[in-house]
């Protein structure tokens, strides 16, 4: 080989890394769901956490005065975590039009919170109508967000997320439904995902494809595994006639989630919100003494993080 060889062959892999657009270092923020509670908060600091998922109950009150809301502000602004979402599940298009009203004047003030406290995303379920038709369901849907909710996500800056719970009321909890919704709301809608691949493994739906096909529009990420009980399984099948329990959700690395492939997805697609372990795993339970983690379920938290630090940078 030649030396005008050799330049003319380093010349062109300089051209060809030059075009090549630079990727971006991943770095999500890895966090935990929480009750607003100074210790909960504490923990979460001192364990390393940088998000939290925070849920709207008692100590986090849509209808909290002027003066609570101010110290919820205080108390999430001194733990310096970043709080990427409210948790609020309701029906929103339940059948009894009455309660149906209730659910949605409290859920315009669920995200009027967020907005307030400066949390961009509410995390919820679609809404379900089980006895009519997939279309008709999605068109309701699409006609009291639009009526009920938009005009205060747009006040507020809010999104609407919905995370893949085929137990709650919700057709958000796959691809089919997915699909169905964001057809219908289009792209400017204030609405997305926050995706939990653990519901879509006890359906037995692909959670890396799925992933794949609507990372654009996952905005908030739950870290959650579920365990298929194989032995139980082959013997009872999906619909056992006992109730026998044939899968159970477990802390992520102790399931079927193939967490190296979904990080994959998401490093791809450049993601770089908030990442917060769910923690449903009953093996760590009871998850809380009044408002505070109790020890055993603090003892999981810090198993789940220990695994995900191995995938997830710092």
């Amino acid at each position: 080989m030649t030396r005008r060889t050799i330049v003319t062959t380093l010349a062109a892999a300089a051209a060809a890394s030059a075009q090549r657009p630079a990727r971006k270092v991943w770095k999500p923020k890895l966090g935990i769901l929480a009750r607003l509670t100074e210790g909960n908060l504490q923990f979460a600091k001192e364990e390393g956490f940088t998000s939290l998922q925070l849920a709207v109950d008692k100590n986090l009150d849509p209808d909290m005065t002027d003066e609570q809301l101010e110290q919820a502000k205080a108390l999430i602004l001194s733990s310096g975590l970043y709080v990427s979402s409210l948790g609020s599940t309701q029906n929103h298009i339940v059948a009894n039009l009455e309660q149906r009203a209730g659910v949605n004047a409290t859920f315009a003030k669920v995200i009027a919170l967020a907005g307030r406290l400066g949390v961009p995303y509410v995390a919820t379920a679609s809404g379900t109508l089980p006895e009519k038709p997939l279309a008709d369901q999605v068109s309701e849907i699409v006609r009291v967000y639009t009526e009920k909710y938009f005009p205060a996500c747009q006040k507020y800056n809010v999104k609407i997320l919905w995370e893949p719970w085929a137990g709650g009321p919700n057709i958000a909890t796959g691809p089919v439904g997915f699909e169905a919704l964001f057809k219908a709301f289009g792209d400017a809608a204030p609405v997305g995902l926050q995706y939990d691949p653990s519901h879509l493994v006890w359906q037995m739906m692909d959670p890396i494809q799925c992933a794949r096909d609507f990372v654009d529009k996952i905005y908030d990420v739950h870290l959650k595994d579920t365990e298929i009980l194989w032995p139980v399984l082959r013997r009872v099948g999906i619909r056992p006639l006992n109730s026998a329990r044939w899968w159970r959700f477990r802390l992520p690395g102790f399931g079927q989630v193939d967490w190296k492939a979904f990080f994959t997805v998401l490093m791809d697609a450049g993601y770089a919100g908030a990442m917060n372990i769910e923690h449903e795993d009953e093996l760590y339970y009871p998850p809380y003494s009044g408002a505070e983690f109790t020890e055993q379920f603090k003892a999981g938290y810090r198993l789940a993080h220990r695994f995900l630090r191995q995938l997830v940078p710092a």
